[in-house]
């Protein structure tokens, strides 16, 4: 809601941020279980004020390099499997507190005078006894630095741990963008007709809605020059008005595919079901429908790399509509769009070099360039060498090697 909206748009704003997501935000049950909207507010309040500490005792320039690590692994930062607990306030703040007085109950300064321990080859049991002392493999790398980072200081351990909670707070978003779009598209569309049929909205400030409204679900064609992908908003809002339409006026194609809600006349239900059920990947998979892949005019393209050349695997036919919702589908499966790196070995009484692996799907490799600056900002945390192991998950073979030191100075480390 800004001051300039006029009142159409205030109304379309209320009715589609307000209510739509609203409603999606609290009985979807992946914001049930991994957001708590009672204390987020406060722990942001927290942090904001944390960082500001941070910067005030030792300068901008090193808290905002930290940051700028720390958020080039925010993708890393989230436990994908356990039910989260629910950050609060006082909890952070005494977590804090307790971290600061036990470093300084246990500093002193002449540690770092004693020669270092000669290490020598360990054992494969040892290697494994070490591995699942530090919980190894970890996926949350951002949680595993966070705990156990050689050279990290207490208030660079405490803001991974805040870009860590953000991080993992808005881990439903990237998996629902377009059932929350859609939600709220459908959503804010009903309230606005409805509103006009009861003569509470003016012709004219219907127009403006409508205006809105399309510029807002416009999806390009693929060679159209502004074609950026699916748009979220007009593949949600399809789909909910599509589910709606089965639910009252079934084709005989609609009884075949979804003989559970075509017919039902009550489209809500059906709607609120599906709004609390599922995440994005679900969704296409299960509501798609051969009608609205026709509509759309979706194809899949298949690009193999072992291939010279792309090739159309399938179109909106009757042999196509189960690949082309499969292939769609897993565009929003984040086990597919998310890279799989886990920490897998570290000895830290010995070299402290941290090998990770990246377990590559089809043996689809990261990004050169990518892999090579986020790998760097991980050894700048580290304090240490640092080795990317790309690799096939099905036979183990190594695809590819990244390796990375620490830039001198780039953060405040402790001495190690």
């Amino acid at each position: 809601i800004m001051e300039e909206n006029t009142a159409t748009m205030q109304t379309l704003v209320i009715a589609h941020a307000a209510f739509g997501h609203n409603h999606f935000f609290k009985n979807n049950y992946l914001f049930k279980q991994w957001t708590d909207a009672n204390g987020i507010l406060d722990y942001l309040e927290f942090a904001r004020g944390y960082v500001m500490k941070c910067e005030e005792r030792y300068g901008e320039a090193a808290v905002e390099r930290l940051l700028d690590a720390a958020h080039a692994l925010m993708s890393h930062g989230v436990h994908r499997y356990p039910r989260k607990r629910h950050t609060d306030l006082r909890n952070e703040e005494a977590k804090e507190r307790e971290r600061r007085e036990h470093e300084e109950r246990i500093f002193n300064d002449l540690w770092r005078t004693l020669p270092a321990k000669e290490t020598t080859k360990q054992d494969p049991t040892a290697q494994e006894r070490r591995r699942a002392l530090l919980q190894l493999p970890q996926e949350n790398i951002l949680y595993f630095f966070e705990k156990t980072a050689p050279r990290l200081q207490p208030w660079q351990r405490e803001i991974l741990r805040i870009v860590r909670q953000i991080s993992q707070y808005f881990y439903p978003q990237s998996q629902t963008k377009v059932m929350n779009e859609g939600c709220a598209t459908y959503v804010h569309y009903r309230i606005m007709n409805r509103l006009h049929e009861k003569g509470l909205l003016t012709d004219g400030s219907m127009v403006e809605f409508l205006r809105s409204h399309t510029n807002v679900v416009f999806q390009p064609n693929f060679d159209d020059p502004r074609y950026s992908g699916i748009n979220p908003y007009a593949l949600g809002f399809a789909m909910m008005q599509d589910i709606e339409r089965i639910c009252t006026e079934p084709t005989a194609e609609d009884q075949q595919w979804f003989p559970g809600i075509a017919g039902s006349a009550d489209p809500m239900a059906v709607l609120r079901d599906v709004w609390a059920n599922y995440r994005d990947e679900s969704f296409i998979l299960q509501f798609l429908s051969p009608r609205l892949i026709r509509q759309l005019g979706l194809f899949h393209v298949l690009d193999d790399a072992n291939e010279p050349n792309l090739r159309v695997e399938a179109i909106h036919d009757e042999r196509g509509y189960r690949k082309i919702q499969r292939a769609l589908a897993r565009q929003y499966d984040v086990a597919w769009t998310a890279p799989d790196i886990q920490v897998v070995d570290v000895n830290l009484v010995g070299d402290r070099r941290l090998i990770l692996h990246h377990r590559a799907l089809n043996r689809i490799l990261l990004d050169e360039r990518n892999a090579r600056l986020v790998l760097q900002h991980l050894a700048d945390l580290w304090g240490y060498d640092v080795l990317l192991k790309e690799v096939d998950p099905a036979t183990d073979a190594i695809l590819k090697e990244h390796a990375a030191s620490p830039r001198p100075g780039i953060l405040q480390l402790e001495v190690g």
